[in-house]
């Protein structure tokens, strides 16, 4: 059974190695700040047989090995165990670190064969495709997590007038690079994948490297700033990429 918090938070255990926290239910920068404070505080405060941590919009899920979970008085199973020092954890009001959250900058070709829906967008908004540009150039961004594909950032912030809904029909195949948006929300994608999210330009970063130290460009708090750039520009940069 989840146990429920006046605070808002819950904890439910999912089969016999994983315990998942939630925070709320919907996307917010406040819940996700939450999220993150915990997970922060699990990370630099290990438990005994916590294998893993991974913070997500609204809920934060502790991977463990039941046989390292420290044993007391009271007989209960490995789950109950640490449900209980999750939720003695969260009752004493975690304060979370002020995290050193960066400005990045990634550079974006907008529309054309780049951003096929830029048009569909900018009609669908009431607005010249100049100005969802400027729009979501503008936005601040924030990356909520990563996920979907390694590196693949999730982002809130984006301008209200330009929510939009996921496509009806997904893509087979998007480029890896391609900026797009769906509902409040801005995403990278990192490989070819299938998608639906509308698509409005490029990036000629690589936001995934699997041999660098991270390998991911972005993390979980970092702010974005996305940078207009010409065709010509973003051709360039992808031929440097591959010289």
């Amino acid at each position: 059974m989840p146990d429920p918090d006046p605070a808002g938070w819950r904890i439910d255990a999912l089969g016999e190695r994983c315990l998942m926290v939630e925070f709320g239910q919907r996307v917010d920068p406040r819940i996700n700040a939450a999220v993150h404070a915990f997970a922060d505080h699990l990370i630099d405060h290990p438990i005994a047989g916590v294998t893993d941590v991974v913070p997500a919009f609204t809920t934060v899920a502790v991977h463990y090995r039941p046989e390292g979970i420290d044993g007391d008085a009271s007989g209960d199973p490995p789950h109950r165990r640490l449900q209980r020092r999750l939720a003695e954890l969260l009752a004493s009001g975690i304060e979370g670190a002020v995290r050193q959250t960066r400005l990045v900058d990634i550079p974006v070709c907008y529309g054309g064969d780049l951003g096929p829906d830029l048009d569909e967008v900018a009609s669908t908004c009431g607005m010249p495709a100049g100005e969802v540009i400027a729009r979501h150039a503008a936005s601040p961004h924030v990356v909520y997590m990563l996920g979907f594909a390694p590196g693949f950032p999730y982002m809130g912030g984006l301008d209200p007038r330009l929510a939009m809904p996921r496509r009806s029909t997904p893509r087979v195949r998007i480029p890896p690079g391609s900026v797009a948006i769906a509902r409040e929300q801005s995403a990278v994608y990192t490989f070819e994948t299938p998608g639906g999210w509308n698509l409005i330009g490029c990036t000629p970063l690589a936001l995934f490297t699997p041999q660098a130290d991270p390998p991911t460009l972005l993390r979980p708090g970092d702010r974005i700033r996305f940078v207009p750039i010409s065709r010509e520009a973003f051709d360039a940069a992808r031929a440097g990429d591959r010289s």
